[in-house]
C-alpha cells in the first residue's frame, strides 16, 4: 500500500512512485487507471465469441451505414443523369485517397495504443493517439489546398470523361474542403474501436451517416444543387460525426486523450505510426488507384459502362463492410492479447472471426444474388447500365465468399504488428493481382475483361493469405504453450 501523498503508476516495464501534486490530480489518474484496469479485464478475459460479437456489432452497424450513405450517394445522384452517376465512382477514387491516409494513421496509432493498453501503458497511448490526430488534420489541410487547385485535370486522372467532368468537380469540391475533418474522424473512429470501445465509434459514424442520408434529397433536388448537393450533404455530415468523435475524447470517455504538448518528437515513433498503418495505407491507396483504373478502362465503353461498374463497387462496398466489421472488432481483441502474451485467445479469435463473416456473408450473398437486377436498377434504371453491372455482379458474388480469409489475415497480422507481411496481403488485393489485370484483360476480352478483374485478383488474394495465416496459427498455440511452460 501507498500512502496519501503517493501513488503507483504503471509504464509498461516497470512501477515508480509519482508524488501526488493535488487531490484532484490524483482523483483523475485514479479514475484512468480504473477505466483502464477494467478495460484490460474485459479484453483478456471476456469469452471469445461474446467478446468479438459485442465489438463486431456496433461496428459492423457503422460500416453499414457509412456504407449505406455511400449508396444514398449513388441513388439520388443516380436520378439526375446516367452522366452523373459516373462522378460517384470518380469521387469515389478521390475518397479512397482521403481514406489511406486517415486510415494509415487511425490504425498506425490504434494498432500501437492496443498493444500499449494491453501492456498497461497508458501514456504511450495519449502520445501515439494525439501525434496520429493533429497529423491527420494538417496532411487533410495540405490535400485541400492542392485538390482545389487543380481539381478539372484531378478529377480527369481519376477517370472522368468530359460528360462526367463537371459533376464529378461539383461534387468533390465540397469533399476536399472537408478533407481534414473526414481524415481526423477516421484517426478518432479507430482509435476508439482499438481502444475497445467500437461503440463509441458507432454513435459519430451512425449519426454522420444518417444525417447524410436525409440532407441528400434536400440539398440535390430540394435546393436544386444537382451533384454539388451530394458532395455538401456528405461535408456537412462528416462535421457533424467529427465533433461527437471529438466530445468522446474531450469528455475523458477514452484513456488516449488529445493533447498537442503530448505529440511525439521522436522521427522513430512517427515512423511506427506510418509502418503500423502501412497495411491501411496499401490497401486504401491502392484501391484509389485500382478505382482510377477501373474508370478509365470503362469510359472507353461509355459513360453507362462508368456508371455500371460504379454501382456494382458501391453496393459491394457495402456487402464487404459487414467483413471487415466484423475483422475490426476482432483488430483490438488481438491487439489486447498479444500485448499481454495471451496467444491462444488471438489464435481462438481469428478462427472464430472467419467463421462468423462467412456465415454473415453467406446469408447477405445469397439474398443478393436472387435480386441482382432490381438492386442495379434501383441506382440507375437504364438498359444499358444494367448490361454491364448485371454479369460483373454475379462474378464478385461468387468471390466474396473467400473475404473472411483475406480480411482475417490482413487484420490479425497489423493489429499486432507484423507490419511487413501485413502491408503485402493488403496490396495484394488492389495492387499486386487487380493492377496487372485491369491493364490487360480488357485488352484481351473487351468489356468482360473489365467485369472480371476484381473476382480474380479476389481468388488469387485468398490463394497467397492461406499460407501466411494458417502456419502463423499454428505458431500462436506454440507460443502460448512456451509462455506456459516458463510460468
Amino acid at each position: 500500500m501507498v500512502d496519501t501523498k503517493q501513488f503507483l503508476r504503471y509504464t509498461g516495464d516497470e512501477y515508480f512512485f509519482v508524488k501526488i501534486v493535488s487531490k484532484r490530480k490524483r482523483g483523475i489518474f485514479m479514475a484512468n487507471a480504473d477505466r483502464s484496469a477494467e478495460q484490460f479485464r474485459k479484453m483478456t478475459e471476456t469469452p471469445i465469441p461474446k467478446l468479438i460479437l459485442s465489438l463486431a456489432a456496433p461496428t459492423i452497424l457503422s460500416m453499414l451505414i457509412t456504407s449505406i450513405y455511400n449508396l444514398a450517394d449513388t441513388f439520388f445522384v443516380g436520378q439526375i443523369s446516367t452522366s452523373a452517376s459516373g462522378a460517384v465512382g470518380i469521387v469515389s477514387s478521390l475518397m479512397a485517397i482521403l481514406q489511406a491516409l486517415g486510415f494509415m494513421l487511425g490504425h498506425g496509432s490504434g494498432s500501437i495504443i492496443s498493444r500499449s493498453l494491453g501492456s498497461q501503458n497508458t501514456d504511450a497511448a495519449t502520445r501515439f493517439a494525439s501525434t496520429s490526430f493533429f497529423t491527420a488534420l494538417v496532411f487533410g489541410g495540405i490535400i485541400t489546398a492542392a485538390g482545389l487547385l487543380t481539381l478539372p485535370d484531378f478529377m480527369m486522372l481519376l477517370g472522368s470523361t468530359e460528360t462526367i467532368l463537371p459533376h464529378a468537380c461539383a461534387y468533390a469540391r465540397y469533399i476536399l474542403l472537408a478533407a481534414p475533418i473526414m481524415m481526423s474522424s477516421l484517426v478518432m473512429n479507430n482509435i476508439l474501436r482499438y481502444e475497445g470501445k467500437a461503440s463509441f465509434a458507432m454513435i459519430g459514424l451512425v449519426t454522420g451517416g444518417l444525417l447524410n442520408i436525409a440532407l441528400d434529397p434536400l440539398f440535390i433536388f430540394g435546393l436544386g444543387m444537382g451533384t454539388a448537393g451530394a458532395g455538401l450533404a456528405t461535408a456537412l455530415s462528416q462535421t457533424i460525426s467529427f465533433c461527437i468523435l471529438l466530445s468522446m475524447f474531450l469528455r475523458g470517455k477514452t484513456v488516449s486523450q488529445f493533447r498537442i504538448t503530448a505529440v511525439t518528437h521522436s522521427p522513430a515513433e512517427f515512423g511506427t505510426i506510418l509502418m503500423t498503418g502501412m497495411p491501411s495505407f496499401g490497401r486504401q491507396g491502392l484501391n484509389s488507384i485500382g478505382g482510377m483504373l477501373l474508370n478509365i478502362a470503362a469510359r472507353g465503353y461509355g459513360d453507362a459502362a462508368v456508371a455500371g461498374m460504379s454501382i456494382v463497387s458501391r453496393i459491394f462496398m457495402f456487402i464487404i463492410s459487414v467483413a471487415i466489421g466484423t475483422g475490426q472488432g476482432f483488430q483490438p481483441v488481438a491487439g489486447f492479447n498479444y500485448g499481454a502474451q495471451k496467444y491462444r485467445r488471438v489464435q481462438q479469435a481469428c478462427l472464430f472471426t472467419m467463421a462468423a463473416s462467412f456465415c454473415f456473408l453467406s446469408v447477405i450473398l445469397t439474398v443478393c444474388w436472387f435480386n441482382a437486377e432490381t438492386l442495379i436498377r434501383l441506382f440507375r434504371d437504364d438498359p444499358e447500365v444494367t448490361a454491364v453491372a448485371l454479369p460483373a455482379f454475379r462474378y464478385q458474388c461468387f468471390a466474396m465468399l473467400l473475404q473472411p480469409v483475406i480480411v482475417a489475415g490482413n487484420m490479425l497480422f497489423q493489429s499486432i504488428g507484423k507490419s511487413g507481411r501485413a502491408t503485402f496481403l493488403a496490396c495484394c488485393r488492389q495492387g499486386v493481382f487487380f493492377i496487372p489485370l485491369i491493364l490487360t484483360l480488357p485488352r484481351a476480352f473487351g468489356l468482360l475483361g473489365v467485369e472480371i478483374c476484381q473476382p480474380i485478383a479476389d481468388v488469387l488474394t485468398f490463394f497467397v493469405t492461406v499460407p501466411f495465416l494458417f502456419p502463423f496459427l499454428r505458431q500462436l498455440v506454440r507460443m502460448d504453450e512456451a509462455e506456459a511452460a516458463e510460468v
